[in-house]
């Protein structure tokens, strides 16, 4: 085999897994953060479960990406653990279309699909068919590749050294164990299985070998979703391991059967000129035979993953509010925009939380004066601000990585929400500052004074909370103006209160900065109700 097939076989491995690329990018442009939505519609009933991610399979033309995806949303908890299983197991089936394609010799219409995906980029200017030109393009990219890296396989058949090492996997456990470590080395089984029929095509290995081969490269394909759920949730290891159990039960399965029984042959004797064909015919049939064996034992299958990973012991309310850092984004990229986008909006609502209780906490300290609360609150600030810096750094990192326009501008929209989170903080900070000073200085307020105060933090809490709530926007907008009205009115029962003599002149200036920063609060509570509004009309 000279370089010039050594470089051949390179290029058509880039060209093959690129192309894989450019279409799961594609389908993740176009569809954005409706994949959620189809996911939780769909994956109930287990049969459209099987269903759904074989068809988002065929069209990724990847397991692993498709495992990775579910990987996340479990992670994100927008999938369980139990729909998980019918999506793998769709998964495995879905990724069988690539050899099927393979083997039917559609190659010979790569260079036209690339031709048309291209031309959809190139000479439209609507991004939906920018998408669509992406996916088109991608699958004639792969299938250039292919042909690339059968002809550059050809001159093997004829090495002495490599056809006897391609005899030695007639040994099951070698065959195994070359396709599982082939498999994770690139990460990729569509690739591998496309790698496997063009040396089979080329006469440099047998059938009866490449079965083995075959049958490992199901097991390798795993160590993908294995490296995407480190540093995650235990339900998303638990889903990494429902993979790994499903594709090696079924190796294990029809590993016996292919040494007891002629099963090879009788799969050859279907296409017995097409060795691609039978090695496709193979690989469907195991992922076919092993989700019907094992759908009924799905329940069980995320039993057992439960057992083997049981939960950790749970960590209490207060110690999730008072953990430093981010409790629900983290450094990887997992999955789809759905799955981050869920993670956002999670660190976002538990930010939220600890601004509010900043606001209580503060007007504690103006009303009865400093007290325990008062000492949390300073720790609960530096978390908010921490939390402000990390999640504008994260949201930088994914606005880069997104190309779905409308989850780009959701995206935006969070961070523009932390914000105004952040400042909402900064204001309790300063109402609690004036409660501290009017303690240390002996500073009173005046009965009305107090009674306004009340208000003003029963309103604050109120506006807060209706942030969680579904009507945001037009009880947000409500409750600002209320704040507005409130201030003006305060601030003329100040002035009287000034004119009459009836506060001291400290007590004056401090009261009247706390009214402003009430307003203030106000002013960010409206900013972010309009952000969530916006947000959910976005991606509605």
């Amino acid at each position: 085999m000279q370089l010039a097939n050594v470089l051949s076989l390179l290029g058509g491995l880039a060209l093959f897994l690129y192309g894989m690329h450019m279409m799961s990018g594609g389908l993740e442009a176009a569809a954005g953060n409706r994949m959620k939505s189809i996911l939780e519609k769909l994956t109930a009933n287990r049969f459209l479960g099987v269903a759904v991610g074989a068809g988002i399979t065929a069209v990724i033309q990847s397991s692993s990406a498709t495992t990775v995806m579910v990987v996340g949303f479990v992670n994100s908890g927008l999938m369980s653990l139990r729909q998980a299983v019918w999506i793998i197991m769709g998964a495995n089936i879905g990724t069988t279309i690539t050899g099927q394609l393979i083997a039917l010799d559609v190659g010979a219409l790569a260079p036209l699909m690339a031709f048309a995906g291209v031309a959809l980029v190139v000479f439209f200017k609507n991004p939906k068919l920018h998408n669509y030109g992406s996916i088109v393009a991608g699958l004639g990219v792969l299938f250039i590749g292919m042909d690339m890296m059968s002809a550059a396989m050809k001159p093997l058949a004829d090495e002495p050294a490599f056809v006897s090492l391609m005899t030695r996997f007639e040994n099951p456990l070698l065959g195994i164990l070359a396709g599982a470590l082939f498999t994770a080395l690139i990460q990729s089984s569509s690739a591998s299985v496309g790698i496997l029929q063009a040396l089979a095509a080329s006469g440099a290995i047998s059938f009866s070998s490449a079965v083995f081969v075959l049958f490992g490269q199901n097991i390798g394909t795993c160590i993908t979703a294995v490296l995407a759920s480190i540093g995650t949730s235990r339900n998303a290891k638990r889903t990494t391991l429902i993979h790994l159990m499903f594709n090696i039960t079924g190796t294990i399965i029809f590993t016996i059967v292919c040494v007891l029984f002629p099963l090879p042959a009788l799969v050859a004797s279907f296409s017995p000129e097409n060795i691609p064909s039978q090695i496709a015919n193979m690989h469907t049939l195991f992922n076919i035979a092993t989700t019907l064996l094992l759908l009924p034992l799905g329940t069980q299958m995320a039993a057992l993953a439960e057992h083997i990973l049981p939960e950790p012991p749970e960590k209490t309310e207060e110690e999730k509010r008072e953990m430093m850092g981010l409790a629900y984004l983290d450094k990887t990229t997992l999955g789809s925009s759905a799955v981050w986008l869920g993670k956002l909006q999670q660190e976002l609502g538990r930010m939220l939380d600890l601004a509010s209780e900043n606001v209580d906490a503060a007007f504690q300290a103006v009303i009865s004066g400093p007290d325990e609360k008062t000492e949390k609150a300073i720790h609960t600030e530096e978390l908010v601000d921490l939390l402000n810096k990390e999640i504008s750094h994260y949201v930088a990192k994914a606005m880069v990585r997104e190309t779905n326009a409308e989850d780009s501008a959701a995206v935006a929209s969070g961070f523009r929400i932390a914000g105004n989170i952040e400042r909402i903080s900064d204001h309790a900070m300063n109402i609690l500052g004036y409660g501290q000073r009017l303690e240390k200085e002996n500073i009173q307020l005046s009965d009305e004074a107090l009674k306004e105060l009340m208000e003003m933090r029963t309103v604050c809490a109120k506006a807060l909370r209706y942030l969680h709530g579904e009507s945001r926007l037009d009880n947000a907008a409500q409750l600002e103006q209320t704040i507005d009205d409130m201030t003006g009115r305060f601030r003329e029962n100040h002035m009287r209160r000034m004119k009459n003599g009836e506060c001291s002149d400290e007590g004056c200036i401090l009261y009247s900065e706390i009214l402003t920063d009430f307003e203030r609060v106000g002013d960010h509570v409206l900013n972010i109700a309009q952000e969530l509004s916006r947000t959910s009309q976005v991606l509605a």
